[in-house]
């Protein structure tokens, strides 16, 4: 009987480490693969952390680049809407210059056509008519009629003229200002005066300076 239990005992002694290192390795496997899903997630929020950082680099990066605008778009929109152009450039102090400019050349784009009109119907009038009615009479001539007419004609010749140099001007001025929108002009330049020496005595030498 003792040496049942003995037995007993010794067996139970013996399956008892058997039993606990064969559980060992499920245990270990099971930490096993909590650590390689834990490194996972860990390299998974890592890649989507740098993800972020990237972007976040990447829209910094966009918003911190200066506007530089392209200057076909602004010579296109600058000669189907006068000012437009400018408009896109932001400069938006020009475009109260360019209608300004606009509105002196249509004003006297219509003075002009108005007067080689009146006088022209004046000197028609006294040519066919030996009897002239026209509001002209004892103040001029037909022959200052006929030169008030060719000079009014100069004059709108002269104002369409105009006309279309500064709309063409203004074109210009988009384009060019879209080219030079973020052209560096240091202001650190001098011009200094040394003393040289040169072969056949001493003399005077400018230097510039860019800073």
């Amino acid at each position: 009987m003792r040496v049942l239990i003995l037995l007993c005992g010794a067996g139970w002694s013996v399956l008892s480490p058997v039993q606990t290192f064969a559980q060992l390795p499920a245990d270990t496997a099971g930490h096993s693969r909590v650590a390689v899903q834990a490194q996972r997630l860990g390299g998974t929020e890592r890649r989507a952390a740098d993800t972020l950082q990237g972007a976040d680099t990447v829209a910094y990066v966009q918003k911190a680049q200066p506007f530089q605008p392209n200057p076909k778009k602004a010579g296109l929109y600058s000669s189907i809407v006068p000012g437009l152009g400018q408009f896109y450039n932001r400069q938006y102090w020009k475009i109260p210059v360019v209608y300004v400019g606009l509105a002196v050349v249509g004003y006297y784009f219509i003075k002009n056509l108005n007067e080689y009109q009146d006088y022209r119907i004046a000197y028609i009038g006294r040519i066919n008519n030996p009897y002239p009615t026209d509001k002209y009479v004892n103040i001029y001539t037909t022959g200052q009629l006929q030169q008030l007419q060719n000079d009014y004609n100069k004059y709108l010749d002269l104002t369409v003229l105009f006309g279309t140099i500064g709309y063409a001007m203004q074109v210009m001025d988009a384009v060019t200002a879209a080219h030079l929108k973020n052209f560096d002009i240091s202001r650190d330049i001098s011009l200094r005066a040394h003393p040289i020496l040169v072969p056949n005595g001493a003399g005077v030498g400018l230097v510039v300076a860019f800073k």
